[in-house]
């Protein structure tokens, strides 16, 4: 599969509607996960997205998640600071990136295994830019392949 970088959009709790308008604009397939989908059903946040995801047929690919409030280290949510690169793939390289990036910055999540199978982490770098990083496992990636929400 490799890699790819597609930008992902922070909201404070309007995911859900902000992506079904982009899927209205754009047109496309769009799959949502809430943080009780992903593993935490007794969460206060629980009905809020953990990861949604739009594909359009031209192309395009938008990510969004809603912004948890106890989140340590990562910048309050504000409009303006609300987008992060995402990569996202199986490619070794992606491990090698997150520690390069983090050089001079500050994680705000450790690139390590998640509920979902995945190893995901997050960091801002000295530049002030968010990255969020998804290294697919191949548990997750069978999954996905059986998730709800796959091709939804």
């Amino acid at each position: 599969m490799g890699s790819q970088a597609n930008p992902c959009i922070v909201f404070d709790g309007n995911a859900r509607q902000a992506m079904e308008f982009y899927q209205e604009v754009f047109g496309g397939d769009l799959e949502v996960g809430t943080v009780a989908d992903f593993g935490s059903p007794d969460s206060a946040d629980g009905d809020k997205v953990m990861h949604s995801r739009l594909d359009t047929a031209a192309g395009y690919t938008l990510m969004a998640w809603d912004f948890p409030e106890d989140r340590p280290g990562h910048p309050a949510h504000r409009p303006g600071n609300n987008v992060a690169v995402f990569l996202g793939g199986d490619d070794d390289e992606l491990r090698e990136y997150f520690e390069k990036l983090s050089v001079g910055g500050e994680v705000t999540l450790p690139l390590e295994k998640q509920v979902w199978g995945d190893q995901a982490g997050s960091l801002v770098d000295r530049f002030g830019i968010s990255w969020m990083f998804n290294v697919t496992s191949e548990r997750s990636e069978t999954l996905r392949r059986e998730s709800p929400y796959a091709g939804s």
